[in-house]
């Protein structure tokens, strides 16, 4: 039944992923709520977004990140938080873990993550800076003593698969690709929808308690030479590959300006360094999603890239 299942709160749930968590959860069955600035939005698509919430049984519990006693009431409803803030708001998590201290209730805190594993990265600036600021949350999150589950997904399909896996370009390749690295190396493409239905399957799952939850599908691990070959057999079509060697992968980093400089900083993680899929998880600290929960469906990149063909 419904009331079995754990009352999870939503930070961030009018966002890029954080609209799909608050889908999931109430799909499978949560008591879902999601915490918003504003009940009855101006912007229409806003607006509408909140709709689909209230239309799938969703609370909206009007409250601020930034108002410690709005914050706290809506944490001492859950029994589960789970933040999808954005980028600029990754310190600031700081004041949802005092709520979720100060509460005592909730059994399992969920940071926003959802990208490279940050307690295991090489990567370069502005990058590497970015990933401390998510590191430095999870040691706050541990010295607090607040039962947790890190997410690590790789790269989001509606940002890496309608480019096909460039960085460089916003769309498929016509007549040539642009690769980094030698195209060899596996990274990982996760629907967001699945990201957010391995995110809530795991919330009430003890196995993943104080665990990094990994979720690297096995159809979704392609090096970008076997990416751009899958689109190649799709399309009918063949393109050259241009390859550009790490240190000039590294110079362009150091000349692009903001964001693209950070882009590429993750883009040489996962596509040269091999940060998303060239390791063993421990079990001792992570545990797999795709075993953890073998009957989800989730969405292979060879179905994700029908829709651009």
């Amino acid at each position: 039944m419904a009331s079995d299942k754990s009352k999870i709160l939503v930070v961030g749930g009018t966002g890029y992923l954080g609209r799909h968590v608050v889908a999931a959860s109430a799909r499978l069955g949560h008591p879902t709520l999601a915490l918003v600035r504003d009940t009855a939005p101006s912007d229409a698509a806003k607006a509408e977004l909140l709709k689909s919430f209230r239309d799938a049984g969703v609370t909206l519990v009007k409250g601020d990140l930034y108002d410690q006693g709005s914050l706290l009431s809506a944490v001492k409803a859950a029994d589960v938080v789970i933040s999808t803030l954005g980028s600029l708001q990754i310190a600031d998590q700081t004041r949802l873990i005092d709520a979720i201290k100060e509460a005592g209730n909730v059994k399992r805190f969920f940071p926003s993550e959802f990208g490279l594993d940050v307690d295991r990265t090489g990567a370069v600036e502005p990058a590497k800076s970015i990933f401390a600021g998510k590191a430095a949350i999870r040691r706050a999150t541990e010295a607090a003593g607040v039962p947790y589950t890190y997410v690590v997904a790789g790269y989001f399909a509606g940002y890496a698969l309608p480019a096909v896996g460039q960085v460089l370009s916003r769309a498929p390749p016509s007549d040539k690709a642009v690769v980094l690295g030698d195209g060899n190396t596996k990274a990982v493409f996760v629907e967001e929808g699945d990201i957010a239905t391995y995110t809530v399957l795991a919330a009430d799952d003890p196995r993943a308690a104080n665990k990094t939850l990994y979720i690297k599908p096995p159809a979704n691990t392609l090096s970008h030479n076997e990416l751009l070959a899958l689109w190649e057999k799709k399309t009918g079509k063949t393109f050259e590959r241009v390859y550009l060697p790490e240190d000039a992968v590294l110079k362009q980093i150091q000349e692009s300006p903001i964001p693209m400089n950070i882009v590429l900083s993750i883009a040489h993680a996962a596509y040269v360094r091999g940060e998303q899929a060239g390791f063993e998880i421990d079990p001792a600290k992570g545990v797999d999603a795709t075993e953890l929960y073998p009957d989800v469906k989730y969405t292979t990149v060879d179905e994700y890239l029908n829709r651009f063909v």
